[in-house]
């Protein structure tokens, strides 16, 4: 089948029983993000991977791909675009839910910096939880905003880098406040020297909680 978006697969060699979705961050791609499978696939046998590239090409990198336009500094504009993305996701999500008989329960979404943040709204957005998020280096797109349309609580690790200049630490701390008010099963870990990517431990931590989850 060919995806709404252009995606990178990797199945396994087992019976497929779950999927993990891995959006990229802001001028990445697919590719990019799917380095994670090759450690990750070996402790998640019957997992297949999806890495789709974002549905817009970057306007600072034109070989890299984004969810929403940062170009213009206004809230309102990001959570217009944010929210176009949220809607090609979730198609993108059903697509996937249909050609391999799966439900949300049995889908993980993780993503980095603007993925992240992506897949927080996902979490929080969809007509069911998933079975959990995993996002890095990201944050809450507009608290005001999402709080109006909260309709499932899916469980969600947090993990940010404390010398990250691009996502303030803090937006961790700002998330974690806002889920646990909102009564989200959330774990956060902030890791020590390390900047705006995905170190070893954060990949290390980020498997054994999805690992958790996905094979309960």
């Amino acid at each position: 089948m060919k995806f709404s978006l252009d995606t990178k697969i990797i199945k396994p060699d087992n019976n497929i029983k779950n999927a993990l979705i891995l959006l990229h961050g802001y001028g990445g791609d697919g590719n990019d993000i799917s380095t994670l499978t090759l450690n990750w696939k070996r402790f998640l046998p019957e997992t297949i991977f999806f890495c789709p590239n974002g549905h817009e090409t970057c306007p600072i990198n034109p070989n890299g791909f984004q969810w929403f336009n940062l170009e213009k500094d206004d809230p309102s504009y990001i959570i217009e675009e944010s929210i176009k993305a949220e809607k090609k996701l979730n198609y993108f999500i059903n697509e996937i839910k249909s050609e391999y008989k799966l439900n949300n329960s049995k889908i993980c979404i993780s993503g980095f910096s603007q993925g992240c943040m992506m897949s927080i709204n996902l979490g929080l957005t969809a007509e069911e939880n998933f079975n959990s998020i995993v996002g890095f280096s990201g944050k809450i797109i507009d608290k005001e905003n999402i709080l109006k349309r909260i309709k499932s609580k899916t469980k969600m690790l947090l993990i940010h880098g404390d010398e990250d200049v691009v996502v303030p630490p803090s937006s961790l701390l700002e998330a974690k406040d806002f889920l646990i008010r909102n009564k989200i099963n959330i774990e956060t870990k902030m890791i020590k020297n390390c900047g705006h990517h995905i170190s070893i431990e954060a990949s290390s931590i980020a498997l054994n909680y999805i690992k958790k989850n996905l094979y309960i």
